[in-house]
């Protein structure tokens, strides 16, 4: 009984990940897939790929750059749309892109003394233009959410982890079971 139960919890290590992945990638090329009306599953989702790196295309392209700059400033401008637009494209030039903000990760400790440190990235080295040079911004990402906080402490309470920023954003996000 107790091998049989032992089987049962690898199996289950095993499937939910597997089934769960799986799923979710089928739900992305369903909802993506059904925004066209093609006749033939999976064309749609072919569609979003090769347009977005069209666009992608488009946009790196120097004869197209001044009109990829003008739609930015348009929606940097713009009330609302600013908040929006903005705060979407730092998130997502955070990742990926020239300006990452999230490659340079350090233990922070929040108490002196208590030997409580937090996991994560210094996203501002100086605050000089908010009156407070002597201090860091570090971005802590929540586990398993896609959410987290900015927190600003002094710079010699932040120690940089000589570590790959992938690898460290994984344990921070899996709530520190994926190590390599």
């Amino acid at each position: 009984m107790k091998k049989l139960t032992e089987y049962f919890l690898k199996g289950l290590l095993f499937l939910i990940p597997l089934v769960a992945t799986v799923y979710v990638v089928y739900l992305v090329f369903i909802k993506i897939d059904r925004l066209f009306s093609f006749d033939i599953p999976g064309v749609g989702f072919v569609v979003t790929i090769l347009t977005i790196t069209g666009m992608g295309f488009i946009a790196s392209n120097f004869l197209t750059k001044g009109l990829v700059l003008l739609v930015d400033r348009t929606f940097a401008r713009l009330p609302l749309i600013k908040m929006i637009y903005t705060s979407v494209r730092d998130l997502i030039g955070a990742f990926v892109g020239d300006k990452r903000s999230f490659d340079k990760p350090v233990l922070v400790t929040l108490a002196p003394g208590s030997g409580i440190q937090v996991v994560g990235f210094v996203t501002q080295e100086s605050l000089h233009g908010l009156g407070l040079a002597d201090r860091v911004a570090v971005y802590l990402p929540q586990s398993y959410n896609f959410a987290g906080n900015l927190i600003i402490v002094p710079a010699d309470h932040v120690v940089p982890i000589s570590a790959d920023s992938g690898d460290v954003m994984a344990f921070i996000v899996s709530g520190g079971v994926t190590a390599k």
